[in-house]
C-alpha cells in the first residue's frame, strides 16, 4: 500500500480532522450514519440538526461547500428513484401545484433524501481529509478481514493499469477505424471486454507469484502502525455523540 494513489475526493490539508487517524475517522462516520439512519423521519428538525454538524465539521477541516455539494451529485440516481416514490407508493392520497400523490410516497421520498444526501456527505468528508492509503490502514487497525483491505488495496493500485490498458485498446480499435455506432459493433467490443479480462487475470498470476517469490504467506506487512490517544478519540467521537443527542430528542419530541 504504496503512496502514490491520492484519489481525487481527497483535498490535502491541514487541520484537525485531516489529523486524525483514520481509523478513528471511520469509526466516527460508521457511528454516525448508523445514528442517522435510526432517526424517525418524522423528525424533520433532527436531519437539520445532522447538516448542521456536518456543515461544522466540513468548516473546521477547512473544506469548501462547493467542493462538497459538487461531490454530492453521486446521488443523483437515487434522488430520481425517490421523485417517483409519490406517484407508486399507495396509500392516503394528496394534492401538490394541482398533482395527485402518495402521502406514505412523500414520507418514504423524504426519508431516502435526508438519509442517503447526510449518509453521502459524511463520507465526503471522510474521504476529502483521508488519502486512500490511511484509509486501507485504517481498516487494518480495525481488524475487517486481511483479504478484503488487501483486495481493496490492489484494485486501488491497479484500477489505473486496467484503465490504461482499456485506453490503449480503445485507440487502437479507431486507428483501424472502427466506430461504435450500432448493434453491430457489439460483438467486437465483447472480445475487448474478454481480452482485458484475460490480460488482467493474467497480470493477477504474474503479481501474485512476484510477491509469493518474495515471501508473501497470506497477509500483508504492516509499514505504519497508527495510533490513537484517549484525545483523538475523543475529537472524533463528538459528531457522532452530538448526533445521538439530537437522536434522541427526535425520539422524544415525536
Amino acid at each position: 500500500m504504496g503512496a502514490g494513489h491520492t484519489h481525487k475526493l481527497y483535498r490535502r490539508g491541514v487541520s484537525p480532522v485531516h489529523g486524525l487517524p483514520p481509523h478513528t475517522k471511520l469509526a466516527a462516520v460508521l457511528a454516525f450514519v448508523v445514528v442517522v439512519v435510526s432517526t424517525p423521519r418524522e423528525a424533520v428538525w433532527a436531519f437539520g440538526g445532522y447538516a448542521v454538524l456536518l456543515g461544522g465539521v466540513a468548516a473546521y477541516a477547512r473544506i469548501p461547500a462547493g467542493f462538497v455539494l459538487r461531490r454530492l451529485l453521486i446521488e443523483i440516481p437515487f434522488v430520481a428513484f425517490a421523485f417517483l416514490m409519490p406517484f407508486v407508493v399507495p396509500g392516503e392520497q394528496t394534492e401538490i401545484l394541482g398533482i395527485s400523490v402518495s402521502v406514505p410516497g412523500l414520507w418514504g421520498a423524504w426519508n431516502v433524501l435526508a438519509k442517503g444526501t447526510l449518509g453521502v456527505a459524511a463520507s465526503v468528508l471522510l474521504a476529502a481529509t483521508t488519502e486512500l492509503r490511511e484509509l486501507l490502514l485504517g481498516l487494518q487497525r480495525l481488524k475487517l478481514p486481511p483479504l478484503l483491505v488487501q483486495i481493496a488495496s490492489f484494485m486501488i493500485r491497479y484500477g489505473d493499469v486496467i484503465t490504461g490498458e482499456m485506453r490503449r485498446m480503445s485507440v487502437a480499435r479507431r486507428s483501424r477505424g472502427f466506430e461504435a455506432k450500432g448493434v453491430r459493433q457489439w460483438g467486437v467490443l465483447a472480445k475487448s471486454a474478454g481480452a482485458l479480462f484475460i490480460r488482467s487475470y493474467e497480470r493477477g498470476e504474474r503479481v501474485h507469484l512476484a510477491m509469493v517469490s518474495r515471501g508473501y504467506a497470506g497477509s500483508m506487512p504492516v509499514i505504519d502502525e497508527v495510533a490513537a490517544t484517549r484525545t483523538q478519540w475523543a475529537r472524533a467521537a463528538a459528531l457522532p455523540a452530538a448526533a445521538l443527542v439530537i437522536c434522541l430528542l427526535g425520539w422524544t419530541l415525536r
